[in-house]
């Protein structure tokens, strides 16, 4: 950290150099919050699924530890039952993050459309909004950049 002093620079220094330190100090917060958000959702119950143009699926993670059955095939048929939903929710709303499509007993699906019609879809049990829609950003983030070395 560096401490300045109003005698060694002038004021109007002292308060640029007063609010970057803030922003800074924000920053770091900020970071904190997101780590935090992550961590809730990798402890969670959650299958996430990568599936093509085609609704053809190209990735798949789960992390179930109860309800749901081992193979989870309960879990990937209410996701793909969901496709239907999304394409309808889409055309009426052009946005890319769709929070809450569909429910079944505890369980939500979320959306995220890219702009090539590829579809980032979760099925979870917990609601954290600004955590999920902060994951599929990065998510989408990442497979642009696989994307465009391939």
């Amino acid at each position: 950290k560096f401490e300045y002093s109003k005698n060694s620079i002038s004021l109007e220094k002292y308060d640029d150099v007063k609010r970057e330190m803030k922003k800074r100090k924000k920053k770091k917060k900020r970071t904190r919050h997101f780590s935090q958000t992550y961590v809730s959702i990798y402890m969670s119950n959650l299958l996430f699924v990568i599936v093509g143009k085609n609704d053809n699926p190209l990735y798949k993670f789960q992390n179930f530890s109860t309800n749901l059955n081992e193979n989870n095939e309960e879990g990937e048929f209410i996701l793909f039952s969901a496709l239907d939903l999304i394409d309808e929710v889409y055309w009426k709303n052009t946005s890319m993050y769709h929070k809450n499509i569909d429910k079944h007993e505890d369980y939500w699906v979320s959306a995220f459309i890219s702009a090539g019609n590829i579809k980032f879809m979760l099925l979870h049990d917990f609601r954290n909004e600004d955590g999920i829609k902060n994951f599929f950003t990065e998510v989408y983030e990442l497979y642009m950049k696989v994307s465009f070395i391939c």
